[in-house]
């Protein structure tokens, strides 16, 4: 009765919590606030995010997780244990299984860190799961069929690219450029173009509001409050959805690159099913206007968004333990 299933999105830029039974119950940003003078944790979430850039010299908001990998062990291990607690209550009286993603090109060692994490956070058995596989069975795709899919899974860190056949992942890879990349492109491009020093949230919000990276005959324009490189000052800009599609043109290359090359090493009869069957996106990076059509225009393929890109990968690493017990009943 008290056994309690969790599936965990260890994303760059938020983490989501699955329940069994209850769906995505908790969806916050992966940041967290640390008074440096005392060296503990002041806030974790969407209260920490609100930090970001706005702090005291003595609190940074920091992201323990840098391209979908750990680089800050103890902070993150203190995030999963504060993220499952607030999930789950206090009512459970069982140490909870929990599933957990990560990127298909993490190495052993940074999977290792993750498991370890786990445990530490109070989880009775834990399972790794490869993010595409979870973004497969998030999308709702039958990945039990020996026939491929292909699934591209743009997050905030990493992109994780896969054919998928038989419950495996038959040929991956994972580029880190994401969602972040695009904040960073943005930043780049207005401090050289335009003199402008924007930050983080302000990047995301151009990206959110008229970001694009297929050229279209309608263009968006958007205000953009900064601070003027040359005179010091704040200064008020207009950005069109051009000069965006612009800025984000090298990272969404790279990515349609990284798609080409997996297809290239895909088998025969696979790509056969993937010309048939199109190519899944998930992730919260996919949202970005034109990516579908880009995709299509490079590949020939069609590509369709899953239904709820976002919450795809905690709902696939969630039901993995699921998919692969029917599975083995199957056999």
């Amino acid at each position: 009765m008290f056994d309690t299933d969790i599936g965990i999105d260890l994303g760059t830029a938020s983490i989501l919590v699955y329940i069994k039974g209850k769906g995505v119950v908790l969806k916050e940003p992966s940041v967290v606030a640390i008074d440096r003078d005392t060296d503990t944790i002041r806030a974790i979430g969407e209260e920490a995010r609100l930090m970001i850039g706005r702090t005291p010299g003595n609190i940074v908001a920091v992201r323990p997780l840098r391209q979908g990998v750990i680089s800050n062990y103890s902070v993150t291990e203190q995030m999963i244990k504060y993220f499952i607690q607030k999930a789950v209550g206090k009512r459970s009286y069982k140490k909870p299984r929990i599933s957990i993603c990560v990127p298909s090109g993490a190495t052993e060692v940074e999977t290792k860190a993750v498991e370890d994490a786990s445990f530490q956070a109070g989880a009775r058995e834990v399972f790794i799961v490869e993010e595409p596989l979870a973004a497969a069975i998030g999308a709702g795709i039958d990945i039990s069929k020996p026939c491929g899919n292909m699934v591209v899974d743009i997050g905030g860190g990493t992109t994780d690219i896969a054919v998928i056949s038989l419950g495996a992942t038959v040929e991956s890879t994972s580029v880190k450029v994401a969602g972040d990349d695009f904040d960073d492109a943005i930043v780049r491009y207005m401090r050289k173009k335009h003199n402008l020093l924007v930050g983080e949230r302000t990047a995301e919000e151009i990206k959110i509001g008229i970001g694009t990276c297929f050229k279209k005959t309608e263009v968006k324009k958007m205000e953009v409050r900064g601070r003027n490189l040359v005179t010091g000052l704040p200064k008020i800009i207009e950005v069109t959805s051009e000069e965006v599609e612009e800025a984000l043109r090298e990272a969404t290359t790279q990515i349609v690159e990284a798609i080409h090359g997996v297809l290239e090493n895909t088998p025969p009869e696979l790509s056969a099913d993937i010309a048939v069957r199109g190519i899944v996106l998930t992730g919260g990076g996919c949202l970005l206007d034109g990516l579908e059509e880009l995709i299509e225009s490079k590949t020939g393929i069609n590509t369709m968004t899953a239904e709820d890109p976002m919450t795809a990968v905690a709902i696939g690493t969630g039901r993995y333990l699921e998919v692969m017990d029917e599975m083995n009943q199957e056999k």
